[in-house]
């Protein structure tokens, strides 16, 4: 054992270990308050910052391909996405009781339950995977590529579609209430006097 290691515990965290840590509770709290705040707006920008701290995460892990596939499309396309619906169908901008359906225990339980079934389907689909070290970096734009484009092409493409077709969705739905309105009969006009 050299001085250096002994100095360096293995236990005393590095300064990229510290990093991802905050950058983590940032990330961590930013998504705390996307599904709390009863503002439809703050969320979307709240989601921004989780999202891009996530992105941070990855680019801590030495993962740039991912950090970068995260800001444009997930960032650059997704909550752009979000925020162009919100206003094709003429969300409230402020606080609005709509936003709350008063079912915060029900929505917490599913949520629970989702993280807990999805830890443990990635937990038991893992557990016996090992990574070949000695071939090619497992984070290289190569390898993504290769994986992205051979195993999750239908995934991807699934993605685009539903993208899509909220898109359309959004558009129909602002035309509609546009179309509503313009069907309503105007107010009778009251007579002046002569």
């Amino acid at each position: 054992m050299t001085f250096a290691q002994a100095q360096h515990g293995f236990l005393s965290p590095t300064g990229v270990e510290i990093a991802f840590l905050l950058v983590g509770l940032v990330t961590l709290g930013a998504a705390l308050i996307t599904v709390t705040t009863r503002q439809l707006v703050h969320a979307a920008l709240w989601l921004v910052v989780a999202l891009g701290g996530l992105a941070v995460e990855y680019l801590l892990l030495t993962a740039e391909f991912i950090a970068w596939v995260q800001v444009l499309i997930y960032v650059g396309s997704v909550v752009v996405l979000l925020l162009f619906g919100l206003m094709l169908t003429k969300a409230p901008i402020g606080h609005s009781p709509d936003a709350d359906s008063g079912n915060r225990w029900a929505a917490l339980t599913v949520a629970v339950a989702a993280a807990v079934a999805l830890v443990w389907v990635v937990t038991d689909a893992f557990r016996t995977t090992w990574l070949d070290l000695d071939g090619p970096a497992a984070g290289t734009t190569a390898v993504t590529g290769a994986s992205l484009f051979r195993h999750w092409v239908l995934p991807f493409e699934a993605l685009s579609v539903l993208l899509l077709a909220a898109l359309v969705g959004a558009i129909v739905l602002s035309r509609k209430a546009r179309a509503d309105e313009a069907a309503a009969p105007a107010a009778p006009a009251k007579e002046g006097v002569r």
